[in-house]
C-alpha cells in the first residue's frame, strides 16, 4: 500500500538523500531502537511479569521468528538464554 503521492515522496526521498550516511545509520538505530522500545512495552502489557530472559525470548521471536524454522528457533533460543 503507498498512500503517499510521488511529488510527496519525491521530497521526502530527496531529504533522505541529502543527509549523510552516518546521520542516515543514525536515523536507523534510532528507529529500530524505538521500535525495540514498542515491542517490550507490548510483552510487558501482555505479561507483566515476565522476566529478563522472556522478553529477550519474545524479542527475538516478534523481530525474527518467522526467518527461521522452529528447530532453528529453538537452537537459537538455546543459545540467547545461556
Amino acid at each position: 500500500m503507498n498512500d503517499t503521492d510521488v511529488k510527496t515522496q519525491n521530497l521526502f526521498n530527496a531529504m533522505i538523500m541529502s543527509k549523510s550516511g552516518q546521520e542516515r545509520l543514525a536515523m536507523g538505530f534510532s528507529m529500530f531502537n524505538m521500535a525495540r522500545k514498542q515491542v517490550i512495552a507490548s510483552i510487558r502489557q501482555d505479561n507483566p511479569y515476565a522476566d529478563a530472559m522472556e522478553i529477550k525470548r519474545d524479542i527475538f521471536l516478534r523481530f525474527y521468528g518467522h526467518d527461521f524454522s522452529p528447530e532453528e528457533q529453538k537452537k537459537i533460543l538455546k543459545r540467547l538464554l545461556l
